[in-house]
């Protein structure tokens, strides 16, 4: 029989270039994968950062210049994680709307968790049962199992 709506929990795990969004298993047993979402242009936006005409405009041993590179490079990629917090939000509601998970746990990187707690729309964000403002996208589901519902010591 399937589990009910009303007990099913999620986690979505993210960085800004994955977000993985997982289902804890009736029995409660190990995070399951349920999907992923990439913004494979987050990569290449780190490299293409160091070829832009900001970096080639620096002189080779200018500090100053080095220091125009990252603030020019940082406003855009805090534009593209916006945008990527945006889409993994409006990934998470669909979900929600249609009655896959009743709980979820948000676990990102500290300037992605901001960018998705403004996304959240209202009625997802009340959902919402813990943060944790880590990066830990590579870490096992085994893992992020423990992390999120091993008992407290001196309970159990």
């Amino acid at each position: 029989m399937p589990m009910s709506p009303q007990r099913i929990t999620w986690a979505v795990v993210a960085d800004e270039a994955i977000a993985r969004l997982l289902e804890r298993p009736e029995d409660d047993g190990e995070l399951v994968a349920v999907e992923e979402l990439t913004d494979p242009q987050a990569h290449t936006r780190e490299s293409a950062m160091h070829h832009g005409p900001h970096g080639r405009r620096a002189g080779a041993g200018s500090r100053a210049g080095s220091q125009a590179t990252v603030g020019a490079g940082d406003s855009e990629r805090h534009r593209q994680a916006q945008v990527f917090a945006a889409r993994i939000a409006k990934r998470l509601e669909e979900h929600h709307v249609a009655g896959r998970f009743a709980a979820l746990h948000v676990i990102a990187a500290p300037r992605l968790l901001g960018y998705l707690r403004k996304a959240l729309e209202p009625r997802l964000a009340s959902v919402v049962v813990g943060t944790l403002d880590k990066d830990l996208v590579q870490e096992s589901n085994a893992q992020l199992t423990q992390r999120l519902f091993a008992p407290a010591p001196g309970r159990g």
